[in-house]
């Protein structure tokens, strides 16, 4: 899975510089402003039930049916729900461009409502590679659409060809490799839990999406397209490697630890490490990014784009933090505790979009403050929590987290200086200097620090925590005690 999503960051941040040579932060403005909004109503095409799906113990195929359905029925009222409110809309922002747009866009529902249990189904039965399969082609094709209508002068329409190209082919995809084909509506099936454990899932994602894009719509309203564009594009180049990490750790974390659910010691184990690679991935990409910021941003987007670099490094602070505390969602759906997480929810997010609202008051940089600030107090309140509400070692957690602060905080500082001196009209020098400044840096403190060491070692030796176990070639004897996956 990660080595596929290797390759999607590859075409995804070809595709940030190719489009971003093409079309201006005025069009990334647009497409962004219909997108902060209607971006909601995916959270409510899944309602949870994805996480449900992969999290049950048993499900039945019959379950699996109505599933699909459900999905499917709430991805086609969204579809024609968003092509109602694209009037208003429009009028929100007082452009009538977003008019047509929203129509277009409000599609992508339907096609995401019915790719849902697909994926769900295939991450169940941990069949990654054939989900990178399906992403990766309709993410390819979904960019050379977009590329090809930028260059015919399309403008943000080579956007909304982007998005819609996507969702499509890859829905095409998932139902060629899948093993797995929805039925007819059952009644009677034994729906209750997996509703009850997908809407409790859905408010805390509907809270939790609202405090991440709440900053696009009051800067869209507040200040315009064009520094909503520049602020869009500084999100992206930082939650674009995100998010194609947390994406897939997430498809591969969840159902093993849903089997390890009973299991402390195993649970603990697995859960310490997959935090640990997730921190160690991102710091790595992270500390060259926030370091180097201008040089990435020149390399990137152009020298055009230059006006975003301080909200850029503002905004890979907010990354980190949600990086650190994204393990806590891991335990409340892999446990089961959806109920908590909606409290928890409640609780943190708040806090999160009244700072954005704050620091709006302070420009474009204020709100990329207040949201960094926000994801930095959810952080420890989230592990308070999952230690009130479980068994998970919440303490090694929090360690864990503020030992890679320390170690790519330093290495951060040193991929610097390395390049203060440097001409600024250098880009790419700047940045294989600053990367090999960084690797020297984490070297010497692997060597000085033994806990980071062995942190190194464990993730460079994740296959064993991930191998499957191996069945017998032969039968066991007879007086052998049976033993399950979960207790060994």
């Amino acid at each position: 899975m990660m080595g596929g999503q290797g390759a999607r960051i590859v075409v995804q941040l070809g595709g940030v510089v190719v489009l971003a040579r093409l079309l201006g932060p005025s069009e990334f403005g647009l497409v962004a402003m219909v997108t902060a909004i209607i971006g909601v109503g995916e959270v409510f095409r899944d309602f949870g039930l994805s996480s449900a799906a992969v999290q049950a113990k048993n499900l039945s195929p019959y379950q699996k049916d109505n599933l699909f359905w459900i999905n499917a029925g709430i991805g086609l009222a969204l579809s024609i729900a968003t092509f109602l409110l694209s009037g208003p809309i429009a009028a929100l922002y007082g452009d009538d461009r977003l008019r047509t747009l929203t129509m277009v866009l409000s599609v992508t529902f339907l096609m995401n409502g019915l790719s849902t249990q697909f994926r769900a189904d295939l991450g169940r039965h941990l069949a990654f590679g054939r989900l990178v399969i399906a992403d990766a082609v309709g993410q390819v094709v979904g960019l050379t659409g977009a590329i090809t209508v930028a260059v015919l002068g399309g403008g943000y329409w080579a956007l909304a060809v982007q998005q819609v190209g996507q969702s499509l082919i890859t829905l095409v995809v998932l139902v060629i490799v899948a093993d797995w084909f929805p039925g007819l509506i059952h009644r009677r099936a034994g729906m209750g839990p997996l509703i009850t454990y997908g809407s409790t899932v859905f408010a805390a994602q509907i809270l939790n999406y609202v405090s991440r894009n709440v900053d696009s719509v009051i800067i869209g309203a507040r200040f315009g397209a064009v520094p909503l564009g520049l602020y869009n594009r500084a999100f992206q180049l930082v939650m674009l490697p995100l998010l194609q990490l947390q994406a897939p750790a997430t498809r591969v974390a969840l159902p093993i630890l849903s089997r390890l659910q009973d299991t402390r010691i195993r649970f603990n184990a697995f859960i310490s490490f997959g935090q640990t690679a997730l921190l160690t991935l991102v710091g790595l990409m992270f500390g060259i990014l926030g370091a180097q910021a201008s040089a990435v941003v020149q390399v990137m987007l152009g020298d055009k784009w230059l006006a975003a670099v301080p909200t850029f490094q503002i905004l890979l602070v907010a990354g980190y933090f949600q990086a650190a505390a994204y393990v806590t969602y891991w335990v409340f759906l892999a446990k089961g505790l959806t109920r908590a997480n909606l409290l928890s929810a409640l609780v943190t997010r708040p806090i999160t979009i009244g700072l954005i609202a704050l620091g709006s008051q302070w420009g474009v940089p204020g709100v990329a403050a207040g949201f960094a600030l926000g994801l930095g107090i959810t952080w420890p309140i989230s592990l308070l929590w999952i230690r009130r509400v479980s068994d998970v070692d919440s303490r090694e957690l929090f360690f864990n987290g503020l030992r890679m602060i320390v170690v790519f905080g330093v290495a951060t500082l040193a991929s610097y200086a390395s390049t203060m001196a440097m001409p600024a009209d250098q880009p790419v020098l700047r940045l294989v200097v600053g990367t090999l400044a960084l690797a020297l840096s984490l070297v010497i403190e692997a060597a000085l620090w033994p806990r980071f060491r062995r942190d190194a070692l464990a993730v460079i030796g994740a296959r064993k925590y991930l191998a499957r176990e191996r069945k017998p070639s032969a039968p066991a004897p007879a007086a052998a005690p049976d033993t399950t996956v979960e207790d060994r």
